[in-house]
């Protein structure tokens, strides 16, 4: 999302912006690895044909970055996810690519791999190393405009307890270099070697945040708070809160799963900060010990049970969510897209389909090598099909 989001201050609760950035490998359609140097057409074409969406360059040459327009509602996200996507592939197929909506590739190399010359890039190589280096992945995040400075800060240090169900349903990056990690989005692992990622602790106020930034740059820590790489953070430019700890969906429909999930608990925690009823917050320790369930096992994870000790089946923990949250998504218009979260959990995530696409072709005789490009096929065309379901 790259507009400004106008006069988001003294929205009511019913009245939330959106934006969703979705991050694209490009792919040989002939080897299935990674274009290390992709025809700089299909960048050209994006912007030219993208119309109120806009395209930008990722830090490998690989990648290409689709920031949607300004969306009045959850309806209107899938619209602009449609014609984004739309766009990167059309362009991605007339100069010799194809894409992959998943947050890893399943065997491409990193050494392979070369940044985008840009300054900051060049930069962030100088400094990070290796770290940076290894960086061979994609994400999803998610912009909501809503409320004034300080109740979105309220509001988003609510919704971290309620961050490992949603990166759960969009794990999508189980293969790294040709290995079956074991993890179903190992994304996080590679994404937390830098420094400033993962959870933010809790912060109350938006002066409290301006005051951590404030540190962060007189210790010449960072430029300016886009250098925060939390899994959810204040946006820099925009007055938005940023959900960044998805992976991206393969299918549209299991993205939409997460943008109204996102949505309905932006609602209903602004209600409850309007009420002065927020509830207490657990632990950040507690938090990160079901983030990490959700990296190892996506939707067969067992959570830790705040209520009463324990472990938590995720259905059960995404069941009660969902119920919370249906008045919400009613009157947003996303009660669809929310009960999804249920069948995502049946059914599994891109991680699953491609872990159990993986394990079949092994049992069949294919070779190791086969089944990772029978794999890459699979997340292709998923990929291609959610701007044309009957292709």
């Amino acid at each position: 999302m790259y507009e400004v989001v106008a006069k988001i201050e003294g929205l009511g609760h019913s009245m939330i912006k959106l934006g969703i950035e979705e991050e694209f490998f490009l792919v040989d359609p002939e080897s299935r690895d990674l274009l290390a140097d992709p025809d700089v057409r299909i960048f050209e074409a994006c912007e030219a044909h993208g119309g109120p969406h806009k395209f930008v360059r990722e830090f490998l040459r690989t990648q290409i970055e689709s920031n949607s327009r300004v969306c009045d509602s959850v309806a209107d996200v899938r619209t602009a996810l449609l014609e984004t996507r739309r766009v990167v592939i059309q362009a991605a197929e007339t100069y010799g690519a194809a894409v992959m909506a998943a947050s890893t590739h399943p065997f491409a190399d990193w050494k392979e791999q070369a940044p985008t010359p840009r300054e900051r890039y060049e930069r962030f190589v100088v400094t990070f190393q290796d770290s940076v280096r290894r960086f061979l992945i994609s994400g999803m995040h998610i912009h909501a405009g809503f409320g004034d400075p300080d109740s979105r800060i309220r509001v988003m240090t609510a919704v971290r307890r309620y961050l490992p169900v949603l990166h759960a349903l969009s794990a999508s990056s189980p293969f790294v270099e040709g290995r079956e990690t074991g993890f179903k989005s190992f994304r996080l692992n590679l994404m937390t070697n830098l420094p400033r990622t993962g959870l933010p602790g809790p912060l109350q106020s938006r002066a409290e945040f301006d005051r951590l930034v404030a540190d962060y740059q007189r210790m010449d820590f960072i430029g300016d708070a886009s250098e925060l790489w939390w899994d959810i953070r204040p946006s820099g430019k925009f007055p938005t809160i940023e959900m960044r700890i998805g992976d991206v969906c393969t299918r549209i429909d299991d993205a939409m799963c997460i943008v109204a999930l996102y949505a309905s608990l932006v609602r209903y925690l602004l209600r409850q900060d309007q009420a002065g009823k927020l509830p207490p917050e657990p632990p950040t320790e507690i938090i990160a010990e079901n983030r990490w369930l959700a990296q190892r096992y996506g939707v067969l994870a067992f959570f830790g049970n705040e209520q009463g000790g324990g472990r938590k089946d995720i259905i059960d923990v995404t069941e009660e969510l969902v119920d919370t949250l249906t008045d919400d998504a009613q009157a947003l218009g996303c009660e669809p897209e929310l009960r999804h979260a249920l069948t995502i959990i049946t059914e599994g995530t891109g991680a699953d389909r491609q872990v159990d696409l993986y394990r079949l072709r092994r049992l069949e005789g294919d070779t190791h090598e086969e089944s990772l490009h029978q794999v890459v096929d699979h997340v292709l065309a998923e990929t291609r099909a959610s701007i044309n379901p009957t292709a």
